[in-house]
Formats: structure tokens, C-alpha cells, sequence
């Protein structure tokens, strides 16, 4: 391992199984009743996730999931009711990735240090945390509604490699989303994109050598 170097990992698709077109399909059935209406209400309710969307404030902490509820149901026409019911669910949707926990003890115990990432309502972050004991291999993060921003806003990258102590070409960060992955590089740091657990070993190993 390179002097230093440290592994960042996003949470949501990577450390944690994020399928919302799946979630919907279990959660408000009646309203995705098959995969293209599932998609469909998707796009819908959470906007790509990009940091217009209302999903954003609810991320970065300037709102509570009531008034999410509300805000998404004013502007989609959907029963307040059912969106509250897809922002409760998902807690425990965030399922652990088996062979991306496998990973991170792997790197824990080679000695790799280990940070995280993620743009996470505080309400999910917590439950992560109270949940899964495997979070103790990451010596530190920023989950975005602690702190007001959300990825790729360059800020929060900031915030992040001020919380591991370490340099910006000391870090690798491993995201399932490219444009997430441009804009720490165009920061100085190092990048894999997430498809799945090894891929993601293969890529990182000469990057750790």
C-alpha cells in the first residue's frame, strides 16, 4: 500500500443496495404495478437526485421527511400518504452489500484507512450507524445532511478531506456515479467507478500498491 493512501466510499450503490424502481415496486404497488411504470414514477418522485430536486434538501438537512412528503406530493399529484410511505421504507431498503462489506474488512485489515462519503438524510444515516456494525472500520466521514451540502457540489468534497487529515492525492474515492467521480478528480483525487465489489478490488489494487 502507497504511504497514506486512503479509500473513500460513497454509501448508496456501493456500501448499500439502492434499487428505487424496485423499492416503489413493493412499496406502492398499485402504483407501479410493472417495471416502466416503476421507472416512470421514479424520475418522478425523486428527479434523478440531482441537487434541484426536492430529494436534495431532504439530503443536505434543510428539510424533514413530512415536509418532503408534502413538497413531492404539491408537485407530482401523488397522495401525500404514498410518498410518505416510500420515504419511511427506505431505511430498510438500504441493505448492506455482502461482497462490499467483504471488501472494506479486507482493506481494514491490510490496514488501508477507510472514510466515507455519502449524501444521506440524516434520519437514514443514523439508522445506518445504529445498525450495522461494520461502519467501525471507517475512521471518519460526512454524510451530507450534517453539513448542509450534498455531492458533486465541490464543497462537500472539501469538507470530506478535511475530516481525514490527509491530502488530496492520498485519497481514492469509489462512487457508483461517474459524474460524482469527475469532480473529485478535477480535486486531486483518485477515483473507481462502482459496478460491483470486484471490480472495484481489481481497480483499486494498483492504486493501493
Amino acid at each position: 500500500m502507497a504511504s497514506n493512501t486512503a479509500v473513500v466510499f460513497d454509501f448508496g450503490g456501493v456500501v448499500f443496495h439502492w434499487q428505487p424502481a424496485q423499492l416503489l415496486q413493493q412499496v406502492v404497488p398499485h402504483l407501479a404495478p410493472n417495471e416502466a411504470s416503476a421507472l416512470a414514477l421514479k424520475d418522478a418522485i425523486f428527479q434523478g437526485l440531482t441537487l434541484t430536486s426536492d430529494w436534495a434538501l431532504f439530503d443536505q438537512g434543510y428539510i424533514e421527511p413530512d415536509a418532503l412528503a408534502q413538497r413531492i406530493a404539491a408537485r407530482t399529484g401523488l397522495a401525500k400518504a404514498d410518498v410518505a410511505a416510500v420515504i419511511a421504507a427506505i431505511p430498510e431498503h438500504l441493505t448492506a452489500k455482502r461482497d462490499t462489506v467483504a471488501l472494506i474488512e479486507q482493506l481494514a485489515a491490510q490496514g488501508v484507512p477507510l472514510f466515507f462519503l455519502s449524501n444521506m438524510p440524516a434520519p437514514y444515516a443514523r439508522y445506518l450507524q445504529t445498525r450495522h456494525a461494520f461502519l467501525k472500520h471507517f475512521k471518519a466521514g460526512v454524510f451530507s445532511a450534517d453539513v448542509g451540502c450534498s455531492k458533486p457540489d465541490p464543497r462537500i468534497y472539501q469538507l470530506a478531506l478535511a475530516a481525514t487529515g490527509l491530502q488530496a492525492c492520498d485519497l481514492v474515492f469509489v462512487d457508483d456515479l461517474t459524474d460524482n467521480i469527475d469532480v473529485a478528480k478535477s480535486l486531486g483525487w483518485r477515483g473507481v467507478v462502482f459496478d460491483h465489489a470486484a471490480q472495484c478490488a481489481t481497480e483499486l489494487a494498483p492504486l493501493l500498491a
